[in-house]
């Protein structure tokens, strides 16, 4: 029986009613804009490749063609913010708010796909490379045309960044590059790979530099299976004697484990915002699925227990969005919320597994069968307190910030 109108809440309590700081007017139409398209254009596919472990290529042109791979980047490089790095916030916060609203295509893998490429692997680039290499790299990335990776982490070396054993030699013209990477986003499709080496063996994380990739000569990938995510590609990534060119060198020679760095800050905002699109997503899937399903005589949104059930998860919720958006004001207006955004990435990726683990409950056995999609949302959230920078990491940072 369905609940009435009266007895049905048209938000869940606990979730966002206002426009919050640091987002405005224009944006919160801009998100409904977002939201109906992700609905309408990437939702009725999600089942579909999540059967077939993969996206189709030609969905970064379809997001391209909305303009959503190029919020932050200037217009030049075929973005739609015209400050771009002079006036970076408004581009970010826009990224931000689709960021918050893709879970809500009902697959971890095709949005994260869709954030490892213009997220993580173009953020670099535009960041720290040429005017050259953004026409060259930046703009293709940015309209879709070219699908980019970030390879970072090894078989050897995964938290431990300055660990890594890629090594980049240098010869006439360029670099030499020996290595293998792991669980990277992309890794099977992506055209152009922004790749973390070493330039200086000894130097530990002062001889780490960042190259632009070309797929090409010598380059592999092999997919890997996993827990969740099925949609996107995962792959571990061999260099053999593949040749770079001078130019291809991102920024500085040796300054690689700096722009690293700086890239976590924004990737582990971008976690906990889809960390909060993804609560509110699945709190709503399963405050509706408590109203329409029947037990003992009454919907079971009428007992007690499961009621204190969606109070404490609203609760939790508002807690994690709140985090979010003060660690990405804070972003935006220039400081460095190293502490800020560090807890908003610990407390959200964990809280979004749990979250995910009690609304599997309240549906009971129907949230074990595929047909519900919580067992997905499950599986796809477990990745958080991995990805990104682990807990254990998160809590290591924020000890040394406490001074501990």
């Amino acid at each position: 029986m369905e609940a009435s109108a009266k007895t049905r809440p048209a938000k869940p309590s606990g979730m966002a009613k206002d426009i919050t700081p640091p987002f405005t007017e224009e944006l919160e139409e801009f998100r409904k804009s977002v939201r109906g398209w992700v609905l309408a254009n990437l939702t009725p596919h999600a089942d579909e490749w999540e059967a077939s472990k993969h996206f189709p290529d030609e969905v970064f042109k379809t997001v391209a063609s909305q303009g959503y791979l190029g919020l932050k980047f200037e217009e030049e490089y075929g973005g739609s913010n015209e400050g771009g790095l002079e006036n970076p916030a408004q581009g970010y916060l826009a990224d931000a708010v689709q960021l918050e609203e893709l879970p809500a295509c009902g697959s971890g893998g095709v949005a994260a796909g869709i954030w490892a490429h213009a997220g993580i692997a173009l953020t670099p680039i535009w960041k720290f490379g040429s005017h050259e290499q953004k026409l060259k790299y930046l703009k293709p990335g940015v309209s879709g045309d070219k699908i980019a990776a970030l390879a970072i982490t090894e078989p050897g070396a995964g938290s431990d960044v300055a660990g890594i054993q890629t090594k980049a030699e240098k010869v006439d013209g360029g670099y030499l590059l020996n290595g293998s990477k792991v669980f990277i986003t992309n890794g099977v499709r992506a055209h152009t790979i922004v790749t973390a080496a070493k330039t200086t063996p000894e130097g530990g994380h002062h001889g780490i530099s960042f190259f632009i990739v070309e797929r090409g000569e010598g380059v592999t990938s092999s997919p890997l299976e996993k827990l969740g995510w099925h949609a996107s590609d995962t792959a571990e990534i061999g260099y053999n004697d593949v040749f770079v060119p001078e130019e291809n060198l991102l920024g500085e020679e040796n300054h690689g484990f700096y722009m690293i760095m700086a890239n976590f800050q924004w990737e582990r905002l971008m976690m906990a915002l889809g960390a909060v699109g993804a609560m509110k997503d699945v709190f709503a899937a399963t405050l509706d699925y408590a109203h329409e399903r029947n037990a003992f005589g009454r919907p079971i949104s009428n007992f007690q227990v499961i009621r204190h059930k969606f109070a404490d998860m609203a609760t939790q919720i508002e807690a994690a969005r709140t985090m979010t958006y003060n660690a990405l004001r804070l972003f935006v207006e220039g400081k460095e919320p190293l502490s800020e955004v560090t807890m908003a990435k610990l407390f959200t990726q964990r809280l979004l597994v749990n979250i995910c683990d009690e609304c599997l409950q309240i549906h009971g056995g129907w949230g074990y069968m595929k047909e519900y999609k919580i067992e997905r949302a499950l599986r796809d959230a477990r990745l958080g307190p991995i990805g990104g920078g682990t807990d254990e990491i998160m809590k290591e940072i924020l000890g040394k910030t406490l001074g501990v």
